[in-house]
């Protein structure tokens, strides 16, 4: 029984990180990262979600978020936000932490750098 109880962390840990591909909820999620955006070479193409993903929707690439979860971005250089709904796996590149379609990149003002540091907040339905 004893050496049940000493391995019992190292199970629970174990099932825990079994767990992190899974899709997390929004709720209190509030993140600072990098963002980029993705456009019109991806135009029409299948997101992760099955959907086609359309440049000029408000949507968004996350690599964890749940599928439809809403979000508020922030662009931390000039306070201009969007919401974006959740619709594909990504970024893709190390150090990103949301990808954007065109239009909601261009809603905060991102086109020209391409990249903008931003708050990323999860909301409620």
């Amino acid at each position: 029984m004893r050496s049940f109880i000493r391995f019992l962390p190292l199970a629970v840990l174990a099932v825990l990180g079994g767990c992190a591909n899974h899709a997390i909820d929004p709720r209190g999620y509030d993140e600072t990262g990098t963002a980029s955006y993705y456009g019109a070479r991806h135009h029409g193409n299948r997101t992760a979600s099955g959907e086609p993903f359309n440049q000029h929707g408000l949507t968004a690439a996350h690599r964890s978020l749940a599928f439809g979860s809403r979000v508020l971005v922030t662009n931390l250089s000039n306070q201009r936000s969007v919401v974006v709904r959740i619709n594909d796996r990504g970024p893709h590149t190390r150090g990103r932490l949301i990808d954007l379609s065109r239009a909601a990149a261009e809603k905060i003002g991102m086109l020209r750098s391409g990249t903008a540091r931003v708050r990323v907040q999860g909301l409620s339905d």
